[in-house]
């Protein structure tokens, strides 16, 4: 009886072991179907991303600039329809194609502030009439990459940086602080009454010496409510912010029809009449009852859902020799990205994960244990990683799903964050502008044949 027990156990395990041999490769398939899609995408997006030509186009500010920026917000109005081309399911799969992105980024070279536009080259013209049409005194010039100037492995022994990712605190439904806002008149074209965020940067900018750089990218591709990928599925963007401007404002829902079944359980076992139940009629409405404060929410995302919208990140880099570097020089940044941050509404803050910073240690009963001994390591790679998403202009975590690294701004938003302010209102030195004004040609010209 002893010897019984193993005997039976041993001839167990060898039936299992035998079912294993013969079958299993039967449930292979189901374990790496998801793993073969990722790289699949993974290598198909890549070769489509290496294959699409983009141009730099950097923009001189015209030295005078008397339009609202409800001006500019007609300018990406006007690129969402230029640039926005989803992929079908072919394209997707097999192509690799993705939504065509315009990368905004705002850069300091040894302290001379630049505004460039990155695009696909097919769609150059179409961007710059979009810009011309509302700015006909601008300049907009292509330009070398900027990022060819520099080591291409950052950090080194030579040089040092400094950077991160942004996020959103608050679902993408709430706004950021827009720039009517910052004005005293939100109509007004008098360049004096304009508080203007960007004044801020390019006066940063301009403090930088020789051998300093700081680099700033918001990359923005053209979305529709429903078909917003994001963390791996679809995002009804428009439906999300009315459910949520329902539930700041107090509305009631519509009552859902209740199954036959149910009226009729209900009726036979309570009394109930079948039917909608009665509401308790209030004398105020929901809209009345709200505080100012409330009301200026319930505004705010209602009038984010209703503008064109693009899928947006953003990152700054601060980047130097390391003979002068200065760390206090992220601060610019830092200071930039916090002036559209509103308790109440939605503020951009750094991403953790790419965040250039690693701690040393936490504090358990007063006691410091250190959290990894390959710290300096970790914030090595980390600092490559975002080096090379930035040059390359990938999102954050590529190849993975960008999730909440990536978030919806609308055509006011993205106005807000990147236009053209003129010299009275930053007047920062160094700063590209066109001096003269462009002229046609006069009428009655005599031509050569």
């Amino acid at each position: 009886m002893e010897q019984t027990i193993p005997i039976f156990i041993a001839s167990a395990l060898g039936k299992v072991w035998n079912f294993i041999e013969l079958w299993w490769w039967v449930p292979m398939p189901f374990v790496l179907w998801r793993p073969f899609l990722f790289f699949w995408r993974w290598w198909r997006m890549e070769t489509w991303m290496f294959a699409q030509k983009k141009v730099l186009l950097e923009i001189k500010m015209p030295k005078e600039v008397l339009k609202p920026l409800k001006a500019m917000e007609q300018v990406f109005s006007a690129i969402w329809g230029n640039t926005f081309d989803p992929p079908d399911w072919y394209e997707y799969w097999f192509e690799g194609k993705d939504l065509d992105s315009v990368q905004l980024e705002m850069v300091s070279l040894g302290g001379e502030p630049h505004l460039f536009v990155r695009c696909s080259e097919g769609r150059r013209n179409a961007i710059e009439a979009s810009i011309y049409s509302q700015y006909p005194e601008a300049e907009i010039l292509q330009a070398d990459d900027y990022i060819k100037y520099v080591p291409q492995d950052l950090p080194n022994k030579d040089w040092e940086m400094w950077g991160t990712d942004y996020i959103l605190q608050k679902s993408d439904v709430f706004p950021i602080k827009t720039y009517s806002k910052f004005f005293e008149e939100q109509e007004s074209i008098d360049e004096e009454k304009r508080v203007d965020p960007l004044a801020t940067l390019l006066e940063g900018m301009a403090k930088l010496g020789p051998g300093e750089q700081l680099w700033i990218q918001i990359a923005a591709s053209p979305v529709l409510s429903v078909t917003d990928i994001k963390a791996g599925g679809t995002y009804d963007f428009v439906k999300e912010g009315r459910k949520v401007a329902d539930k700041l404002a107090k509305r009631e829902a519509a009552p859902k029809q209740k199954p036959i079944l149910t009226e009729i359980f209900e009726e036979v076992v309570y009394g109930k009449a079948p039917g909608p139940e009665e509401k308790k009629v209030e004398i105020f409405p929901a809209e009345l009852r709200l505080t100012p404060g409330e009301k200026d929410v319930v505004e705010a995302v209602e009038n984010k859902v209703a503008k064109r919208c693009f899928m947006c990140f953003a990152r700054f880099i601060y980047l130097a020799k390391r003979d002068v570097y200065f760390g206090g020089a992220k601060a610019i940044p830092f200071g930039f990205f916090n002036q559209f941050a509103t308790e109440n509404l939605n503020s951009p803050r750094p991403y953790p994960q790419t965040l250039t910073k690693i701690k040393h240690y936490i504090t358990f009963i007063n006691l410091p244990i250190p959290i990894s001994p390959f710290r300096l390591r970790r914030l090595f790679v980390r600092k490559r990683k975002l080096f090379f998403r930035y040059i390359k202009r990938f999102p954050p975590l590529f190849p993975k799903s960008s999730g909440k690294t990536s978030f919806i701004l609308n055509t006011e938003e993205l106005a807000t964050i990147f236009h053209f302010p003129g010299r009275m209102v930053a007047p920062a030195p160094f700063v590209s502008r066109v001096e003269s004004k462009r002229g046609e040609a006069p009428p009655g010209l005599p031509m050569e044949e």
